[in-house]
């Protein structure tokens, strides 16, 4: 072993990735505009508003993650 060896970095947890978790926020924003915007349910629609909070509350929390 040198000296100067790197520390070993750990990988994080899927759940405390960024990216994985931006796209799966992005997603959710996305499939609640869809809810929105269809005219065929309406139990899509009520929960449309919802699922569009919960895609874009995700999406602030998760873009505070470290890269």
């Amino acid at each position: 072993m040198t000296a100067q060896s790197e520390p070993i970095k750990r990988k994080r947890p899927f759940f405390f990735r960024r990216g994985p978790m931006e796209n799966i926020a992005t997603g959710l924003i996305a499939l609640g505009f869809l809810m929105l915007f269809q005219p065929f349910a309406l139990v899509l629609y009520t929960w449309s508003l919802v699922t569009l909070l919960a895609g874009t509350v995700m999406f602030i929390v998760v873009s505070k993650f470290p890269e």
